[in-house]
């Protein structure tokens, strides 16, 4: 697995994209953010969201003061606003429990809202050089291809982690660049659809290529069409709540909704996510 590892460090060291959140000095606040934005979201949506967002609220503390209403019309259209709701109170938690500052132990960092492993581990070696093993989507498909020889990784598993912690370096800091670099790698060349194989700084160690790019199935599950879900019609109601100034009447609240079966059920589905709250007989964001 050596061989791997240092294929990936002077491939990303070259190549790598310069992004904020890998700039020196950006610091764990930043990280944080960018993670909980950069989760099924495009980075270049995320690059202006999150730079308004750290102007906004630069520290945990700062982000603590303002209220969830504030955070969720700040989130505007990122999509998933829940992550906006999570972001604020893991910024009240660590305002609470650790005097304002980012925690830098997984354990610690996985106690905080919304913070899952991806996340916590991210934060942990990106912001703070721990040694751990950080998977992605697209760190897992490239550990599929060049260690498994499969065309898509198959659903999501522990194996993961252990094949990644499998490819690091005992240096902390060259460990953080292989992680970084495999999800790089994941995301600009050995892409789910089209993997531009040739200029793969793995391409002579890939364990898919050597066996001719076999066709081994796609386990993962399928995401739902957003036209016409449930999600779009969460969406049109966050939209109307983010832009109104007062209170807004249940009965105004996306009435053209071509199923109002499906209305009703997304602004149920908001009211159980904490994301209205009901007011007499309108609805606003969570106070």
């Amino acid at each position: 697995m050596s061989e791997i590892a240092d294929a990936l460090q002077p491939w990303y060291l070259r190549t790598a994209r310069d992004l904020p959140w890998r700039r020196a000095g950006f610091g764990a606040w930043g990280i944080l953010v960018s993670e909980f934005m950069l989760q099924q979201t495009p980075v270049t949506r995320v690059i202006p969201m999150l730079e308004a967002w750290l102007e906004r609220w630069p520290s945990p503390a700062a982000l603590s003061e303002a209220t969830p209403a504030e955070a969720v019309k700040q989130w505007a259209n990122l999509g998933y606003p829940r992550r906006a709701l999570w972001l604020h109170r893991a910024a009240v938690e660590i305002t609470e429990r650790h005097r304002g500052v980012v925690p830098d132990d997984v354990d610690a960092l996985l106690a905080l809202t919304g913070v899952g492993d991806y996340t916590a581990r991210a934060v942990a070696v990106f912001a703070y050089g721990r040694r751990a093993p950080v998977v992605d989507t697209n760190t897992r498909r490239v550990i599929a291809r060049a260690v498994h020889g499969r065309s898509q990784p198959g659903a999501a598993a522990k194996r993961d982690l252990a094949d990644m912690s499998a490819l690091l370096p005992e240096d902390d800091a060259a460990a953080a660049v292989v992680n970084a670099a495999a999800m790089e790698l994941g995301a600009l060349v050995c892409t789910a659809r089209i993997p531009r194989c040739e200029e793969c700084p793995l391409r002579a160690l890939c364990a898919w290529r050597a066996a001719g790019y076999p066709d081994t199935g796609d386990e993962r599950p399928k995401q739902a069409k957003y036209e016409g879900s449930d999600r779009q019609a969460r969406g049109a109601a966050m939209r109307v709540l983010r832009d109104a100034e007062h209170i807004v009447p249940l009965s105004a609240l996306i009435p053209d909704w071509p199923d109002a079966r499906q209305r009703d059920r997304a602004i149920d589905s908001l009211i159980a996510d904490g994301l209205i709250e009901i007011d007499g007989e309108g609805a606003r964001l969570p106070r």
